[in-house]
């Protein structure tokens, strides 16, 4: 008689996500290596589209004061006009930027799985609530920083034309392309991380560190301080393009001061039931009060005690050393 392979039992998953150190590691280990695969095999991919990657950074700089411009654009230029020659200042130089590239290229892509990997490691820990709030703000900072990123690419070639116009005239502007890199990634990270400022707000707020009220009097300030940035991160004397900076973080703003209003509103509600049946509730106690608590009468002596300890006394003098 054929006996059937033993199966494997299911472990029971302890429901508050608690497992030992070693299981721990385990997982972090195989999460991890799942991530970095990810990531290779994008940047494997984006090894293959190098040059239209290389197309999209150089495109904003190389149209509005790139040197590779037709003839009778040259001769235009001959008027003391200073252009840029995008360069590469060695022979190994493209090989390590083409790497560059791929990787950096390789974790924007591979960003939703390792995100969730990351996401998968750290949410068995988690309460429900503060998993809904986690993807509620992962969730709504993403397109954020996504629409950042969008507007530091498109201010990028009015930024290009008022820096090369500090270039002494008839002097060429030589930008080697990593550096060129490094400036389209930092400003996509500074617009970025701009635009998370309506997010951080909400998050103060739903920690009770701020109230909408206060925010709402920040207003000027705010307003103030997004101008101003909008200002340098767009150094152009055209107003058009500050405007279409500053607009949307003060939109962003505002809509933050609402959402943390209605939360104090919801707050405010909330405490004014009272307290749910499993939490406690605060005593609030006057003089008055204090002068009415009844005093608690001490409790009687067992019946083998006296004020004296008499009879444990007695008690103690009838047993031997021994006993």
């Amino acid at each position: 008689m054929l006996k059937s392979a033993p199966t494997k039992e299911k472990k029971n998953k302890d429901p508050e996500g608690r497992m030992p150190l070693a299981e721990h590691l385990r997982e972090l280990r195989n999460r991890l290596a799942k991530a970095v695969l990810a990531i290779v095999v994008a940047s494997v991919i984006a090894a293959f589209f190098y040059q239209d990657i290389i197309n999209v950074i150089t495109k904003p700089v190389l149209q509005t004061v790139g040197c590779d411009l037709s003839f009778a654009e040259l001769a235009k230029k001959q008027g003391g006009e200073t252009c840029a020659r995008i360069v590469m200042m060695d022979l190994l130089g493209p090989f390590t930027f083409a790497l560059k590239v791929s990787l950096m290229a390789g974790m924007i892509l591979s960003s939703p799985v390792w995100l969730y990997q990351l996401w998968a490691f750290l949410a068995p820990g988690l309460h429900r609530s503060e998993k809904k709030y986690a993807l509620t703000f992962v969730g709504a900072g993403f397109p954020l920083f996504l629409a950042g990123g969008y507007f530091a690419y498109q201010v990028l070639p009015t930024t290009a034309k008022v820096l090369i116009e500090f270039t002494p005239p008839g002097v060429d502007n030589l930008v080697t392309l990593e550096k060129l890199l490094d400036l389209v990634t930092r400003m996509i990270v500074v617009f970025g991380l701009s635009f998370e400022l309506p997010l951080l707000l909400v998050l103060l707020n739903l920690g009770g560190v701020l109230t909408g009220k206060r925010m709402l009097g920040w207003w000027r300030g705010m307003i103030m301080g997004i101008t101003v940035f909008a200002a340098v991160a767009t150094p152009s004397v055209d107003p058009v393009s500050m405007i279409l900076l500053a607009a949307p973080i003060a939109v962003l703003y505002f809509a933050a001061v609402g959402i943390s209003l209605a939360n104090d509103r919801r707050r405010a509600r909330l405490a004014g039931t009272g307290p749910d049946d499993d939490e406690a509730s605060e005593l609030d106690l006057t003089p008055d009060d204090i002068g009415s608590i009844e005093p608690v009468e001490a409790p009687r002596a067992l019946p083998t005690q006296s004020a004296n300890g008499h009879e444990l006394e007695r008690r103690r003098d009838d047993m031997d050393d021994i006993t």
